[in-house]
């Protein structure tokens, strides 16, 4: 595929404000893991000494691979149950309607990641160099 600015935008921007928000958001939950393991027992979320560890390392990781572009479909994808999850733990009794769903950011991160999921990462990613590097001189990549 030929490199193409107005096509790339989209894409780099995506990546960089999601990958951002989940390296952010693994990061502070990794420095501040009892905080994180109380208040996910608050949403009754079951082994929360172990699911917040695992989410945090999670959000971490797979923001710091869609940040670069590497795995980038792979990684989307345990971030979006990540997201339903927080949704309807911690957010499902402000949903009254379609409405209201669709105002939450934890909504729209899922619509990010689900086009991030499927189309991966093409511009300026790890990904991109990885799959030119496994070409082969006479076959169209």
């Amino acid at each position: 595929m030929k490199y193409s600015a107005h096509k790339s935008i989209p894409e780099i921007a995506a990546r960089l404000t999601i990958g951002t928000v989940f390296v952010e958001s693994g990061w502070g939950k990794l420095h501040d893991l009892p905080k994180v393991v109380g208040y996910f027992e608050s949403l009754g979320i079951p082994l929360a000494n172990l699911q917040a560890p695992l989410v945090s390392g999670l959000e971490l990781v797979a923001g710091l691979f869609i940040l670069t572009g590497f795995f980038t479909r792979l990684s989307s994808l345990p971030l979006i149950g990540i997201m339903l999850v927080a949704i309807r733990t911690a957010h499902w009794d402000e949903v009254t309607d379609f409405s209201t769903l669709l105002s939450l950011s934890e909504f729209l991160y899922i619509v990010i990641l689900t086009w991030l999921a499927s189309y991966g990462a093409q511009f300026l990613s790890i990904d991109k160099l990885l799959a030119r590097k496994s070409c082969q001189p006479k076959k169209s990549c």
